[in-house]
């Protein structure tokens, strides 16, 4: 179980750790700002496309070989990646350090389940969990501390020391579940790939591109759209779907993929965008940010290592509506935040925030995952992954569409409220009446300002809209089953 902890740390913290060295290896490998952002890209678009495939690789070639084999490729990508002289290189690693990733993340959460008992089930989703919800925090925090000390390239040959000695206690002791017989669903397969690609690019690019303003993104749409209802379609009409029926059949289960998606938009999301407020808009350095996104983490590890024990005792839908409450509430003291504001404000916010996550992981698992029969968990582990990463794609894309507009729109208001009575420090027209060159500075340091404050706006508006979207959650949990049934464990 260690050794799969180690190992899924490295594969999460991949996907946020490389954000804060980006224009790092921009100046070392020549790239354009648009063009460095591939780095990012293509490792989620890689992971969204070899995810679907993960539970049919463990059934047709089984489960320890397909773990073993991916770790190996995710080591081995990631010494590329740190020995990467150029762009390509560094995109084409990045794009195999993601399909390895992808397979890592269902299998790593189903072998937890299998090799404990019901007993200690809650216990081991609490561990796992906590890797995979607080390791994307902490990933800007690491990377900005290794870019730091070392350089760039330690973000990714620091896996090494850490997954080689996993890798080599899991090829000792892994077990292997059941082979099955099962055929590949090809035009299922590449339904969703295609499906779920176009729409990682069009959430990835939809604000660069101006939406819908853009042919590329249009095209996109269309594509995303047209191949993911073909996909559903085809699950619910062939012999051997991609996805096995069952799952959709499961109600705690479909319910725990609209949780999950919910779960990533507050953590994911976040995790990305609250980095790049606190750098821009309040002003701290690398490393006061990283450990300003640090008591979310703590939050989050404190309440996962009770509700463990607490799901065992009380209706596992108390914890999750709890969670979402908690959430709501630290969503609405961030939308009180100020840019005058000290440490202990922001601190708070976040720990609780964190606290109320912690509470929603990991019955929310055990309701969704742990309903299902041992052969489904590879499948369903998948689809429970794939809907984390949508929510948080999904967020993303939103929270910063959203900064934009409405930033937009407080930059004009502000603006129109700029004069000689509201600045009577500032003697405006004697500034215009200098010229570009004496006045055009101050002006320059004035619309910073505006801008600066428009931004606080955008931000305060983004929390109070998500404050009232985790509290419109908090009842949804009871439309769950009371409890959910346990299969029993594969016998070995």
């Amino acid at each position: 179980m260690w050794a799969l902890t180690l190992v899924s740390l490295c594969q999460f913290l991949d996907a946020s750790v490389a954000n804060v060295a980006l224009p790092h290896m921009q100046a070392e490998l020549g790239a354009s700002g648009d063009a460095i952002s591939w780095v990012l890209t293509s490792f989620i678009i890689a992971g969204g496309l070899a995810t679907p495939i993960a539970g049919w690789l463990s059934d047709r070639v089984g489960s320890r070989r397909v773990f073993l084999g991916a770790t190996t490729m995710f080591l081995a990508a990631s010494a590329l990646c740190g020995a990467a002289t150029a762009l390509p290189e560094m995109v084409a690693f990045r794009l195999l350090q993601g399909t390895a990733a992808a397979l890592m993340g269902p299998l790593s959460q189903t072998i937890m389940f299998d090799v404990n008992p019901p007993s200690k089930q809650a216990g081991a989703m609490a561990l796992w969990g906590g890797v995979a919800m607080i390791a994307p925090i902490s990933g800007p925090f690491i990377g900005g501390f290794i870019t730091d000390q070392l350089n760039w390239r330690w973000v990714f040959y620091i896996n090494l020391p850490v997954g080689i000695p996993a890798l080599g206690v899991m090829w000792w002791l892994l077990p292997s579940r059941p082979l099955v017989r099962r055929k590949l669903d090809r035009w299922g397969f590449a339904l969703i790939a295609l499906g779920l690609g176009a729409l990682q690019l069009l959430l990835d690019r939809g604000q660069e591109r101006d939406w819908f303003n853009s042919w590329e993104i249009i095209i996109e749409m269309v594509v995303a759209g047209s191949c993911l209802w073909m996909f559903l379609v085809r699950t619910a009409a062939s012999p051997s779907p991609l996805f096995r029926r069952e799952l959709f059949t499961n109600p705690n289960f479909v319910s725990g993929m609209v949780f999950m998606a919910a779960l990533g938009v507050v953590n994911i999301a976040l995790s990305a965008t609250l980095p790049t407020f606190y750098e821009q808009v309040l002003g701290y350095p690398v490393m006061t940010t990283g450990l300003l996104m640090a008591p979310r983490g703590i939050g989050m590890a404190i309440t996962m290592f009770f509700v463990s024990r607490l799901v065992r005792r009380v209706d596992f839908r108390a914890p999750i509506a709890v969670g979402f409450a908690i959430i709501s509430v630290a969503m609405l003291m961030m939308s009180h935040w100020t840019l005058d504001m000290g440490f202990r404000t922001i601190v708070v916010a976040s720990f609780v925030q964190g606290l109320g996550m912690g509470l929603i992981f990991t019955p929310m698992n055990l309701a969704a995952f742990g309903s299902l029969a041992p052969e489904l968990r590879t499948d369903g582990s998948s689809l429970l992954g794939l809907f984390r990463s949508l929510g948080g794609s999904f967020g993303i894309s939103f929270i910063v569409t959203m900064l934009a507009r409405t930033g937009k729109v407080a930059h004009a208001d502000l603006s129109a409220h700029l004069s000689a009575s509201t600045l009577p420090a500032v003697d405006m027209a004697g500034f215009v009446a200098m010229g570009q060159n004496a006045g055009g500075g101050v002006m320059a340091m004035l619309d910073g300002e505006v801008t600066r404050q428009a931004a606080m706006m955008a931000y305060v508006d983004n929390f109070y809209l998500l404050a009232w979207v985790m509290l419109a959650l908090v009842p949804l949990p009871y439309l769950l089953g009371r409890k959910a049934p346990k299969p029993a464990m594969f016998s070995r």
